[in-house]
């Protein structure tokens, strides 16, 4: 089992920052890539940032120049570093973790960006 923590979300104007942190814990071992994903009101949820079994790091195109994944194998945790938020960022931000068994979430974490 793998347990996802995220934390970090929160209310901010647009045109501002946030960093969301993803904590990972239990059989971190069997972690084979940790990715954020968003959904946001009344909408599916989508891959937002992370890293690929190819070994490089995706964003999705709505988030490129604005958004930055990190992480920390040691520490077990991922980060999201977004800046210039747009209101259409708004969502519950997910992080998830992949196992060659299956692929476990977070409770999520809301953002919500004010125009």
């Amino acid at each position: 089992q793998v347990q996802l923590v995220e934390s970090g979300g929160g209310l901010v104007q647009a045109g501002g920052s946030l960093t969301l942190s993803c904590a990972a814990s239990g059989n971190t071992i069997k972690i084979i890539v940790l990715n954020w994903y968003r959904q946001p009101p009344g909408k599916q949820r989508e891959l937002v940032a992370g890293n690929t079994t190819g070994g490089y790091l995706y964003y999705a195109d709505s988030v490129k120049g604005r958004f930055t994944v990190s992480g920390d194998n040691v520490k077990n945790m991922l980060w999201l570093q977004m800046t210039s938020l747009k209101p259409e960022d708004t969502a519950v931000y997910y992080c998830a973790a992949v196992t060659r068994e299956r692929k476990y979430w977070g409770q999520g974490t809301q953002v919500t960006v004010s125009s």
